[in-house]
């Protein structure tokens, strides 16, 4: 996901649904990014956080307790996801207006319905998309 974004160590890398951190750290340690994982559950921040700091990139990685569709993700430069398709969906408003036009958008496994990707890639079995966020919101979101 992060090889197909481009990630680079001027990237600022959310995930959305970071579950147990290999995401954002993967980002901090082989691509020099900062990283940030949003995560609900707080036992899988503290198993990231814990993650983070045997692998050397505390300082790079930051594990948030939030729920994904009320935080701010607005310095991100690349989203990445592994949500469900329904998610996926709802999420989908709050990708177009909290994100700056041209921040990339990964999904491992689930499109973003009527949204077309850049690109797909099969990896491993599983279908990887890549969107680009435009200038402007299309006609299929809900505008506020």
């Amino acid at each position: 996901m992060l090889t197909m974004a481009g990630v680079t160590a001027s990237d600022v890398v959310y995930d959305l649904g970071s579950g147990d951190g290999r995401i954002p750290i993967r980002a901090a340690k082989e691509f020099g990014a900062q990283s940030v994982g949003i995560e609900i559950k707080p036992e899988l921040v503290e198993k990231a956080r814990a993650r983070a700091r045997a692998e050397g990139v505390a300082d790079q990685v930051e594990f948030r307790r939030q729920d994904l569709f009320e935080a701010d993700i607005s310095e991100a430069t690349v989203v990445t996801l592994y949500l469900l398709p329904n998610v996926n969906l709802k999420l989908r408003p709050k990708l177009f207006r909290g994100l700056d036009p041209g921040t990339w958008v990964v999904s491992h496994g689930f499109d973003m319905g009527e949204w077309t990707p850049i690109s797909t890639k099969e990896v491993q079995g599983r279908r990887l998309y890549l969107w680009r966020i435009p200038e402007a919101p299309p006609d299929f979101v809900e505008q506020p």
